[in-house]
């Protein structure tokens, strides 16, 4: 695979604020319940943590587990973004995973705690044929290919990266959901004892917890993500299994999940719960919709000194754009 190898490191600090941490401080305490002194804690000294391993080497954590039924996938060559892919330890070393952390410089070293295998993945509500599935077991029972995606962040940088997974609707054929089922509820892992950004005092509500639109979850973009540049999806990037939503600011793709749901009514979101006006539902990718840390007219690539115009539903209209009217949010 071409993988293209930045010569810098090279971030604007004005661009990755932490998505919890708001220019306008008053009203983002005010919907959070959060203290001054929380929220220095937040800015400041990250969420709980814990003194890092200065042995931990970053290309360590980017490579397949021993045991593991992860094998390469088929390229997917529809969906190659327009850029370069992001070189493969600048992805690894550059994440938000509030759950270890809120620095994500420190998220790859915080991450390797968490015990991906044994792993179950919970999936029921509203459908014919609930299922328990164990993660390999899961990697096995789906048709597995890679895509090129770009992501895109709400703090405005942006990576392009190869996922190995399967379309999400291939799961949905699985289980069956019913006529009544209408949105799709996610929610990742709740491990205190591995996660330090979970331990109390902990400025948030764990686990975290996502939803999509039933016609969002079927849209052949929605993926499951297992791998990641050819192996096993690292810790940091939400192993052992990931959302993808690529038309989606990345929040919504919830990481390291264990449980779905089918459900009748629109289930609340974990940002969207903190403070709605800056986390919608939706929460597509519009360039014209300003967040609380600024614009988002623009964005740049991690590792480079490339910037963009951010394109509407990232760039992915053609397959999204027929399911909104353009006033979601």
């Amino acid at each position: 695979m071409n993988v293209r190898r930045p010569r810098t490191w090279n971030v604007d600090r004005g661009y990755v604020t932490p998505e919890g941490v708001y220019y306008d401080r008053r009203n983002f305490l005010k919907a959070t319940g959060l203290t001054a002194i929380g929220m220095l804690g937040l800015t400041s000294c990250g969420i709980n943590n814990p003194p890092e391993d200065p042995e931990l080497e970053l290309a360590d954590t980017v490579k397949s587990l021993p045991g593991s039924a992860f094998a390469a996938c088929p390229p997917n060559q529809q969906y190659t973004p327009d850029r370069p892919i992001t070189d493969e330890l600048t992805a690894a070393s550059f994440n938000n995973f509030y759950e270890f952390t809120s620095n994500k410089a420190s998220v790859w070293r915080r991450a390797q705690n968490l015990t991906v295998r044994p792993w179950e993945v919970h999936v029921g509500g509203l459908v014919a044929n609930p299922m328990t599935f164990e993660i390999d077991e899961l990697i096995q029972t789906m048709p597995c290919e890679e895509r090129l995606y770009r992501l895109r962040c709400v703090e405005r940088w942006a990576m392009a990266v190869p996922w190995s997974g399967f379309e999400f609707r291939a799961l949905m054929n699985l289980v069956e959901p019913l006529s009544s089922a209408k949105f799709v509820r996610f929610e990742s892992f709740f491990r205190p004892d591995e996660a330090s950004g979970q331990r109390p005092p902990t400025l948030f509500s764990w686990p975290y917890y996502e939803g999509l639109t039933i016609e969002e979850a079927a849209n052949e973009l929605c993926f499951c993500a297992t791998g990641l540049y050819g192996h096993d999806i690292p810790k940091q990037h939400g192993a052992p299994l990931r959302m993808v939503v690529p038309w989606k600011y990345g929040y919504k793709g919830a990481k390291s999940v264990v449980s779905i749901e089918f459900v009748a009514e629109r289930p609340p979101t974990f940002w969207n719960d903190r403070l709605a006006a800056a986390y919608g539902f939706y929460s597509n990718v519009d360039p014209s919709r300003p967040h609380l840390i600024g614009s988002q007219a623009r964005e740049f690539m991690i590792g480079t000194d490339e910037s963009f115009d951010t394109m509407l539903y990232n760039g992915y209209g053609e397959y999204v754009a027929h399911m909104y009217t353009g006033d979601e949010h």
